[in-house]
């Protein structure tokens, strides 16, 4: 279905990050300094699943009925491309700010060789390079205010995502404050806008089709989207396999306010809260070890896959409604896309621990 394979996206992000050094060079930059850049765009996009970006293209091909013209097709890849930059600077950031390890499977931009700290000004370049890009190829076209604001307004909501986040990490929000609203605003904010909401209203801005009406229902869906996949990801911090997921899971040790400890105290007793009050966010391998021991007697396992199983059923109720076909169609290859993906594959994880889980009730009950 899609217009341009993998392989291809991945070389025309190549040349995108060739442009943005382009533009940024005829700043009279020293060409090792823009070697360095071009690096930096290149390494840091590379090894994603880059589905963001092509979902640009896959919805605008959809939202067009099936038909873009060579300059509609070039268009939308560049700007998915540009997607992926912002996913990219965004990445390096929070890899910092969360002190993580590895990202895709290779050690994080800042603990490379010759980095350091010069990665957060690697991440202000990259994002930088969305907007000379956009200058460049977008200027003349009628769009271009309107997909300049959507890129600012992305920005924007992931930062202020990214600051109630790190409020809980930094202890500036305790435990007692993890409520079910604070984790879906950081959720929205940070996860669902620019991961589900961006790569389809671009097209629709691009094309000159979006509405008020359509914008409206693309963020309504997109929210519970991207509650789900953040849902997700927060279990497999916990639960998942870090050669699957690429990355090792810290959540608890960074005192996260994920979707774990939001339920954890949505169910615990006095005790058990005294427990999670003690060690979440303890770095102590006994400390990690109670507050998992906290979530298993919780079985918030389970209780995970009934509400993913519930979110998942009415997100396809509210697609399967949708009147407009074309836009229908978007999301229902968003869904298959993005969750067939193994790195938040839940059904084996969960399975088996529910089974253990089951397993150890019988044994303890007699």
């Amino acid at each position: 279905m899609a217009i341009a394979s993998s392989e291809q996206f991945r070389s025309d992000l190549v040349q995108v990050s060739k442009l943005a050094t382009d533009c940024m060079s005829q700043t009279g930059l020293a060409p090792e300094a823009a070697e360095r850049i071009l690096q930096c765009l290149v390494l840091t996009t590379k090894g994603g699943n880059i589905l963001r970006g092509r979902t640009v293209l896959d919805s605008g091909w959809m939202l067009n009925g099936q038909n873009l013209s060579p300059v509609q097709n070039e268009d939308l890849k560049v700007l998915g491309c540009l997607v992926e930059l912002l996913s990219a600077a965004y990445l390096i950031w929070d890899d910092i700010m969360d002190g993580s390890l590895t990202r895709r499977g290779q050690p994080c931009w800042y603990r490379r060789e010759a980095v350091g700290m010069m990665a957060i000004n690697d991440a202000c370049l990259v994002k930088s390079a969305i907007y000379v890009t956009l200058k460049e190829r977008f200027h003349e076209h009628e769009a271009y205010i309107d997909l300049y604001e959507l890129f600012a307004e992305a920005s924007l909501r992931t930062e202020l995502g990214q600051h109630c986040d790190l409020m809980s990490s930094a202890r500036l929000v305790e435990l007692d404050q993890f409520r079910w609203d604070h984790y879906e605003f950081i959720t929205m904010h940070k996860t669902a806008f620019y991961t589900f909401y961006l790569p389809v209203a671009i097209p629709l801005v691009y094309l000159r089709i979006a509405t008020s009406a359509k914008l409206k229902q693309v963020y309504e869906i997109s929210m519970l989207l991207g509650l789900v996949f953040q849902a997700r990801d927060d279990f497999l911090d916990v639960y998942g396999d870090e050669k699957v997921t690429g990355k090792i899971g810290t959540d608890i040790q960074e005192h996260k306010c994920s979707w774990l400890s939001v339920m954890a105290l949505q169910h615990c007793n006095d005790e058990q809260k005294s427990v999670l009050r003690n060690c979440y966010g303890s770095t102590n391998e006994d400390d990690v070890a109670k507050v998992k021991g906290i979530f298993q007697e919780l079985n918030l396992i389970k209780i995970f896959y009934d509400w993913d199983k519930e979110m998942l059923t009415k997100i396809n109720t509210m697609v399967n409604e949708m009147a407009d076909l074309p836009l229908k169609e978007v999301f229902i290859e968003f869904q298959s896309k993005y969750f067939r993906d193994p790195r938040r594959s839940l059904t084996q994880s969960i399975a088996n621990d529910i089974v253990t889980n089951q397993a150890l009730e019988s044994h303890l009950n007699g």
